[in-house]
């Protein structure tokens, strides 16, 4: 299964509202894996798996046990995505928030939120693997669907109560302050309850002729994810086949139930191919056991699938511009 990911949007975010509590946010990034630059990619999708290591910084850079509350205040509105476009072209808040939930990875893999419809309706959610998720990044994530939610109704979105799941980080009161509503800990699932005439919310900013348009954009975006997945199972099948030698076109769409033409057309319509896969997965692993391992030079041209070391000299000079052992010299030193 690919690695679970979240929009790059989210990080801006929390980016933001590290920068405006005054913490070297730069830091906090880069002990999560990511270098501030990264932000301005386009369509930048980051691992939910480095969730733990970017609330660990920022916890331990701020001194702050309630960090993620606190970055949730001061992060801006999620403005100018998707969301809030299919927010602003639906009738009503509740066709919005329906309709959102549907392409609610546009936000993350992991989140997977619900609405439920009762006398005081609520959203619930939860995320596919708990054992990235932390306390910070629900408190954050909360402030930051409820600013969402916000902006959306013109200021009119307001909690009637929160239940989380974990134990408070610190003072109820601070919680209170910020959320402006009852908030409960060591519940048995995550909610924001709302009251239900929120549904019918019509906010004067909304153009509901743009509707197909928006939708149009949100499928696109969608078709993209599953793309990236599809190359993601193809990379997974390659890395799992490439010790045996069996990392060939053929062998790799036999494992996913695909003629080798098939396989070759997916991937050309996801704009790569199979060899510039094979090539970016051999390369990434020559350069990870020459970097951090003392495999010998005849191992590494076996694990990386080369049938003759002059063959995997060639390919790693044309990717390097240095050999094979220059380049271990200069990591290693």
């Amino acid at each position: 299964m690919p690695a679970l990911t979240d929009a790059g949007t989210l990080a801006r975010l929390a980016y933001q509202g590290l920068v405006n509590l005054g913490i070297d946010a730069a830091k906090v990034l880069q002990r999560s894996g990511l270098k501030p630059e990264q932000l301005y990619k386009p369509n930048l999708r980051t691992q939910f798996s480095a969730q733990p290591r970017f609330w660990q910084a920022a916890a331990d850079l701020s001194n702050d046990p309630c960090i993620g509350l606190h970055v949730g205040e001061k992060m801006p509105v999620y403005k100018g995505q998707i969301i809030e476009y299919l927010f602003f072209s639906s009738t009503s808040f509740g066709d919005g928030l329906r309709r959102n939930i549907n392409y609610q990875r546009l936000v993350s893999d992991a989140l997977h939120g619900q609405l439920v419809e009762q006398s005081e309706p609520y959203l619930t959610g939860y995320f596919s693997d708990q054992q990235y998720v932390t306390s910070h990044l629900i408190e954050a994530l909360s402030i930051g669907i409820i600013k969402c939610f916000q902006a959306v109704t013109d200021g009119a979105f307001k909690p009637e109560k929160i239940m989380f799941t974990h134990t408070p980080n610190t003072d109820i009161a601070e919680y209170q302050r910020i959320f402006e509503c009852e908030v409960e800990f060591e519940a048995k699932e995550f909610r924001i309850y709302f009251p239900k005439e929120m549904l019918n919310y019509r906010s004067l900013n909304a153009v509901p002729e743009l509707l197909d348009l928006h939708l149009k954009v949100a499928d696109e975006h969608i078709a993209r994810l599953r793309q990236q997945d599809f190359i993601g199972e193809v990379r997974n099948l390659i890395a799992a086949l490439l010790e045996s030698g069996e990392a060939s076109l053929e062998s790799v769409a036999e494992n996913l139930k695909l003629s080798p033409r098939q396989l070759r057309h997916q991937l050309k319509t996801a704009g790569t191919s199979f060899q510039q896969i094979l090539n970016r997965h051999r390369h990434s692993l020559a350069r990870r056991l020459l970097s951090r391992t003392d495999e010998a030079i005849s191992e590494i041209v076996y694990l990386t699938g080369f049938s003759e070391p002059s063959t995997f000299y060639r390919a790693f000079k044309r990717w390097e511009d240095s050999t094979p052992i220059e380049y271990r010299q200069r990591h290693r030193s």
